[in-house]
């Protein structure tokens, strides 16, 4: 029995972990499995840092897997990745989720059971009758460590939280067709000034990239601007910006620090997921990282032996 049958590459935004990944799918007969809320969608290229051209040969799984305006949910990516991960180790090749958004990852680290709610409408016709702020009293009440907080900004997604959380309360313990992951987990950790000169770099590229363009064409296609506005800070911004609500360079300062802000949280998610139990291997970004990674992956082989 292997010590481990899934690696997954982890690190704040910017980190570089497409790259990595893409590197041990290489050494290692590997596919890629992508952890990003937003890379499901189709359109959604350089906002979501697709970085399509970094897979070259390799093969990956859950990008470019559903429309602008489908509402992909956590269970749908619990599920669609049981699928890519048995499809992966069927083919004998090995499994490198690279990541993300961190609910996504917690629901495969930690296994959450997860269930398929239908549409309850005597609930919705009884929340009908609440405000938003007793609607959000309510969902706090049934997750109070709630981590989707764009939940609670647009009353249908609100209603739509409310009634999975009770679902998933009301339903039957059943025997979750969870596949036995035994993941080797590495995070990558940069100083934080210079995964702040990372992000600006970057942003910059992806701004020179068509970053506005690409929204625009998105908004021509038929998406909302409320739904751009749950596709992240890139699209929140930009939106705001081509309605006329902030100027260019507005945009950019304002998108700039609120990127920064949230590598922090990821930071906060990372270090709290090691406190929790999980066994992280940091990996130091300012070095050659795959050599870091293959002498983790050698050491445990062998003392496997």
């Amino acid at each position: 029995m292997s010590v481990f049958n899934m690696l997954v590459v982890l690190g704040s935004t910017a980190s570089g972990k497409t790259k990595l990944a893409v590197e041990l799918a290489r050494m290692l007969n590997g596919e890629i499995i992508s952890a990003d809320s937003r890379q499901v969608y189709r359109g959604l290229d350089i906002g979501s840092g697709k970085d399509l051209e970094e897979y070259q040969e390799i093969k990956h799984h859950l990008i470019d897997i559903v429309d602008p305006g489908y509402e992909y949910n956590i269970f749908d990516f619990q599920r669609n990745v049981i699928q890519a991960f048995e499809q992966i180790t069927e083919n004998e090749k090995l499994a490198i989720m690279a990541g993300g958004s961190a609910l996504y990852v917690d629901a495969i680290l930690k296994g959450y059971r997860l269930i398929e709610v239908p549409e309850n409408k005597e609930l919705r016709a009884t929340l009908a009758t609440l405000t938003h702020q007793q609607l959000t009293e309510k969902l706090l009440q049934l997750k109070p460590n709630l981590h989707n907080t764009t939940d609670l900004i647009d009353r249908d997604r609100l209603v739509r939280a409310i009634e999975i959380a009770q679902g998933e309360q009301n339903a039957p313990e059943t025997a979750c067709d969870f596949p036995n992951f035994k993941p080797l987990v590495f995070a990558i950790k940069w100083p934080r000034e210079v995964i702040r000169q990372r992000i600006t770099l970057r942003l910059k590229d992806r701004m020179e990239q068509g970053l506005i363009e690409e929204v625009v064409q998105l908004h021509a296609q038929g998406v909302s601007w409320e739904t751009l506005y749950f596709y992240g800070l890139e699209y929140r911004f930009i939106a705001q910006h081509l309605q006329g609500q902030l100027s260019k360079n507005d945009c950019f300062q304002k998108l700039n620090s609120a990127i920064h802000q949230f590598s922090k949280k990821q930071d906060t998610w990372l270090r709290r997921l090691e406190r929790n139990g999980t066994n992280i291997h940091w990996l130091e970004g300012g070095k050659a990282l795959l050599p870091q990674a293959m002498a983790v992956i050698a050491q445990l082989t062998h003392s496997e032996k």
